[in-house]
């Protein structure tokens, strides 16, 4: 159900996604056959026909947008469910209005103007809602547009909940006060309004829109008490989950047979995003050593012309699933380093380095051969940097959800090691960041953090490069 209060942003979207598509349909055609792109047969159709056809456009672009959610608006919304929700309706769209003109005989067709039609449509809603969002955040940060909001709970939980809605303040809501039975003595943000029978008359005395129900796993009675007490109201009623360890993982829900089943560790790469992922491995590790390979052929002479040895180093590492494969290095050691100490982490100054290996590792130099090992598949160009079986097995008893790193192919940078945590540094830091690259994992986050990592590469801004 829209509330009152989102009416007007429904309206507004409605009206622009039907300019954007008329838009699109009229410039489909001006582009296909009024800018010399060749005729198919000589035939080009009269623009009075493309005109003609506009009310079913925008009748079936309504009903379209509507059956796929477009016009679900809530302040909650992430920007993935708008897009796909967009690519739905865009292309449930171009599904009826083929199959329309062809039951109707309709004499105005073409291949690539509803090709044209579909892009532009797509990225015309797309970019004016994401516009529109960014505007109306900008003004809720402000003081506008509020929605007030009740927290359910008064512990460490409740609290982590008030400060995320404050640090998230493009959303608009405002926490007007804790609600609860127990009150602990080092609540100090916020008063406790009222206890937890209260809240139907809070919600409505203070015009409550949103119930944030954030009382740990051994209040499950008091959560199931709340929800059912606020079901005679339309207020919105959010369970915050109380699972500390994974609060770098998202919750997935799935139905069986009218069962819900939460996942809580589920890899981000499957189906199109397996496909999406590998095929950007492939094209940019093919491009960086095309265009790295006189680099390449230089690192490797001067490794041979200043140290004795091998030019590479292969090393055995954990990635998808825990699987081993061979890694690929610029040899930056002496070829006996390890015959004393065995397996160990490099530190700062570290004597095993040779002279020119100080230098491969401060610039990041020694990883370029790992650009073979993602062309094999053996890795990613941006995952959780991988580790040695030894160290594995070390960190997986003692660092909470460690394993979850091995969800994703391991990469040659990551989001850990922009943000420097790398080499020698805090283990939980970066299990922390890998865990919330996995959660937030898109295509142009990868993009964000490969820019990232050439910019520090080039700027030398790199803490624990040794």
């Amino acid at each position: 159900m829209v509330k009152s209060s989102s009416q007007p942003l429904s309206v507004w979207f409605l009206v622009w996604d039907v300019v954007v598509t008329v838009v699109a349909w009229v410039g489909a055609y001006l582009i296909r056959f009024d800018t010399g792109i060749p005729l198919v047969n000589n035939h080009q159709p009269d623009f009075e026909l493309c005109v003609s056809n506009l009310p079913l456009v925008i009748i079936l672009s309504l009903v379209s947008y509507r059956l796929v959610g477009l016009y679900e608006v809530h302040r909650l919304r992430r920007v993935r469910e708008e897009v796909v929700a967009a690519l739905k309706g865009v292309a449930l769209l171009a599904l009826l209005l083929m199959s329309t003109n062809f039951a109707r005989q309709y004499p105005y067709e073409s291949r690539l103007a509803m090709v044209i039609f579909i892009t532009a449509t797509f990225v015309g809603i797309v970019a004016y809602r994401r516009a529109s969002w960014i505007i109306l955040g900008r003004l809720r940060a402000n003081g506008y547009n509020q929605s007030h909001a009740l927290i359910v709970g008064a512990g460490r939980l409740a609290r982590r909940t008030a400060r995320s809605l404050e640090h998230a303040s493009w959303m608009g809501i405002q926490t007007v006060a804790y609600v609860d039975d127990e009150v602990p003595s080092s609540l100090l943000e916020r008063a406790v309004l009222a206890p937890l029978s209260d809240l139907p008359r809070l919600v409505q005395e203070l015009h409550i829109e949103h119930v944030f129900i954030a009382l740990p796993l051994n209040r499950y009675a008091d959560a199931r008490r709340v929800f059912d007490t606020l079901s005679q109201s339309l207020v919105d009623v959010r369970i915050v989950a109380d699972v500390p360890a994974l609060t770098a993982l998202s919750l997935t829900t799935s139905n069986l047979h009218g069962m819900t089943y939460i996942g809580l560790r589920e890899s981000p790469y499957h189906g199109l995003n397996v496909v999406v992922k590998r095929a950007m491995d492939l094209l940019l590790a093919s491009a960086a050593i095309l265009l790295l390979a006189p680099l390449l052929a230089t690192l490797a002479v001067a490794i041979r012309l200043t140290s004795r040895g091998s030019i590479l180093y292969r090393q055995e590492r954990c990635s998808l699933n825990g699987t081993s494969f061979s890694m690929l290095k610029f040899r930056t050691m002496t070829p006996d380093a390890e015959s004393r100490t065995g397996p160990v982490m490099t530190c700062h100054n570290d004597p095993r380095r040779t002279r020119l290996g100080r230098l491969l590792r401060a610039t990041n130099c020694d990883e370029l051969p790992q650009l073979f090992n993602v062309f094999r598949g053996d890795m990613s160009l941006v995952g959780p940097r991988p580790e040695r079986p030894v160290f594995v097995n070390q960190f997986r008893k003692t660092i909470p959800n460690y394993m979850a790193r091995h969800a994703v192919k391991c990469g040659i940078t990551g989001w850990a090691q922009v943000n420097g945590w790398r080499g020698n540094s805090s283990l939980r830091k970066r299990v922390q960041y890998d865990l919330y690259y996995i959660t937030h994992w898109n295509p142009m986050f990868d993009l964000r953090i490969m820019v990232l990592t050439i910019l520090t590469m080039l700027g030398r801004r790199q803490r624990h490069a040794y």
